[in-house]
């Protein structure tokens, strides 16, 4: 078969807690192009934002609408693609943030699948339920296509015991509780971009509303900051990170907390927003620093954060040859990349643009992102092959 022949035209839909990105992709096995990408943004608030750009980088949307939910933003999607002269996709692909301990491969997605999805959906609250939505309604409106579950736990599925399994008692372990780790389809894309030139000891740090960081050996994942759920590992936009469990056994005990309030406090109103007061995302943050204490502190707990977790990293690698740093903050936030390897710089580590990957200091790189290519490049072969 050519590579003309086996190009397939595929929808990746990237479900978060209220956004959706999206992105129409001719995909061959050796060349993935964009046809047309966008996102909707703070779906479900009174005035949510759309943003749609062509393959040549041009704005086509860049405004509010209204999107009550993931299923409203599919809808407009699916109107976009009929009334273009784009062709129209032949697979559809969706971001899944969490199968699961017996969902850990990319696969079609069929009613087992959705059912597994489903009971599982408590590991990863912010994500799955707005994920089922879209996959319910893009089979509705796509009858017939493949539909693929891109997991972002696919990465992290082969750790190692040790840093696998958690210091709980085995009974709990037999039962799905493990380190899964997250953001595995951005990892991956890092991987896929740097190709032939992976390092034998590479740190990605995906820094965004959501954060971790991976140890990769040879191209492979062997640890990471986040665990059980999405909660965990470094401090983010509005979730803690790490907590000593003692906070959480006080606070159902004294403070009367159940599960739905832990939650709550854990996921939504900790992290930047807890520490700060003031919002979750780093540019106020930014701003606000320059007279409010607690937005400088926000700011320095959150590169103090990454800056631990990173020397973490390089212990358990031996060393370090690459760090990546990824996502929102980490493609575009110069001041915390800067902040954060000033206080690595005893392993070497440094902005400098003069050094070089091929010395014997560790390099550091900023790249995009692409989890979206990966998840059509996932959904090309799987329905290739059904």
């Amino acid at each position: 078969m050519t590579d003309a022949q086996s190009e397939l035209i595929v929808l990746a839909l990237n479900s978060g807690s209220s956004s959706l990105k999206f992105g129409l992709y001719r995909v061959s096995a050796s060349r993935t192009e964009v046809l047309l990408s966008g996102v909707a943004e703070s779906i479900g608030e009174a005035s949510s934002k759309l943003h749609i750009r062509n393959s040549q980088g041009s704005t086509l949307a860049d405004g509010t609408a209204s999107i009550p939910s993931q299923r409203d933003a599919v809808i407009i999607i699916a109107k976009l693609l009929s009334d273009s002269k784009l062709p129209a996709p032949a697979a559809i692909g969706h971001r899944i943030v969490h199968g699961g301990p017996k969902l850990r491969r990319h696969c079609l997605i069929d009613a087992s699948v959705v059912q597994q999805l489903e009971r599982v959906a408590t590991f990863a609250p912010l994500h799955t339920p707005a994920a089922l939505s879209a996959i319910d309604f893009a089979q509705e409106h796509f009858p017939g296509l493949p539909q693929v579950a891109c997991f972002d736990t696919v990465f992290h599925a082969g750790m190692p015991d040790v840093a696998r399994v958690l210091p709980i008692p085995r009974e709990l372990h037999a039962q799905g509780i493990q380190r899964y780790g997250f953001h595995g389809l951005s990892c991956e894309s890092i991987v896929h971009q740097l190709g032939a030139t992976v390092p034998d000891r590479l740190i990605i740090a995906h820094l965004g509303n959501g954060a971790s960081v991976t140890a990769v050996k040879n191209g492979k994942s062997i640890d990471t900051s986040m665990g059980l759920t999405p909660s965990g590992g470094i401090i983010m936009g509005t979730r803690s990170g790490d907590l000593d469990p003692g906070v959480v056994v006080y606070l159902m005990r004294e403070k009367k907390l159940d599960a739905a309030m832990l939650e709550d406090l854990i996921d939504h109103r900790s992290g930047l927003i807890g520490i700060s007061g003031i919002g979750s995302d780093m540019r106020r943050l930014h701003e606000a620093a320059l007279v409010n204490p607690d937005a400088r502190l926000a700011i320095d707990m959150f590169c103090y954060s990454v800056r631990k977790q990173m020397a973490a990293m390089m212990a358990v690698l031996g060393g370090i040859d690459l760090i990546v740093f990824t996502g929102g903050i980490g493609e575009n936030d110069g001041e915390v990349r800067a902040s954060v390897c000033a206080g690595l710089s005893w392993a070497g580590i440094s902005l400098d643009a003069a050094q070089s990957r091929n010395g014997s200091r560790p390099s550091v790189l900023v790249l995009t992102s692409q989890e979206d290519e990966q998840i059509a490049r996932h959904t090309r072969q799987l329905s290739l092959n059904c």
